[in-house]
């Protein structure tokens, strides 16, 4: 049986798809069969991003109403072998429920190691079905004030619905830029307000972002994702150390 992850923020534009399509890959690289399930309906990226985009014909609606078996809607993603994505639809008005996803990842996870569903950022109804059958959470933070608040309503909001496993991913880090804005005096103030224990911390890295809004794999010694391949380790329980 595998094990769920929801990776999600309390707002938008923190590069928490780009760190979920890392994290797939690098749980792929270590032996792993990994699911990515695209949990944002209506402005659905994972497709393009794992270059699939061109293959799709069945999404998880399709699934979840009946008009395809769940395997009929899973794509290999050719950036890495034992990697899989399940596409959310192109129209908001087919987005899962949270009663439906209850019913879809448990029976995925027979099939995976991880099942790691990418949500929308916010608090809205694809956060509350994305979050609704996840065994542990990812929160992808900025280290900015405004993305820092907006973690720790995420991190209430988890809390009340019973995700206990809570774990911060500090993304987009550029050193410079939050040493010369000075609106924390380090990263432990970061960590401190969010209330959220760090899995990882992740440099600004344009190539990782690049890369995977073109459908290709980034290069595995860049700087971001080596930090998310030892943020998989970590996942896993490895005793590697956060490094910036």
């Amino acid at each position: 049986m595998g094990i769920s992850t929801v990776v999600t923020s309390g707002k938008g534009g923190v590069g928490k798809s780009v760190f979920s399509v890392g994290l797939g890959r690098a749980l792929a690289a270590r032996g792993r069969r990994v699911l990515l399930i695209d949990g944002d309906a209506g402005l659905r990226s994972l497709d393009k991003m794992t270059g699939i985009e061109e293959n799709l014909v069945f999404d998880i609606a399709d699934v979840m109403h009946g008009r395809c078996a769940p395997i009929d809607a899973v794509y290999p993603c050719a950036m890495a072998e034992g990697l899989f994505l399940l596409p959310a639809p192109a129209s908001v008005e087919l987005s899962v429920t949270a009663n439906m996803m209850k019913q879809l990842v448990p029976l995925l996870k027979k099939y995976y190691d991880h099942v790691i569903l990418d949500s929308p950022a916010g608090l809205g109804t694809g956060f509350r079905a994305s979050s609704s059958e996840a065994d542990r959470a990812v929160v992808v933070c900025n280290p900015d004030p405004i993305c820092v608040r907006g973690t720790g309503a995420v991190r209430n909001a988890l809390e009340k619905m019973s995700v206990d496993e809570k774990w911060l991913v500090i993304n987009r880090f550029q050193r410079e830029f939050f040493e010369t804005a000075a609106v924390y005096e380090d990263l432990d103030a970061v960590i401190d307000s969010t209330g959220i224990r760090l899995l990882g911390v992740i440099p600004e890295d344009f190539g990782l972002a690049g890369a995977f809004q073109n459908g290709k794999p980034a290069k595995a010694n860049s700087f971001g994702m080596m930090a998310i391949s030892r943020i998989a380790a970590r996942l896993e329980g490895d005793m590697v150390p956060v490094s910036l």
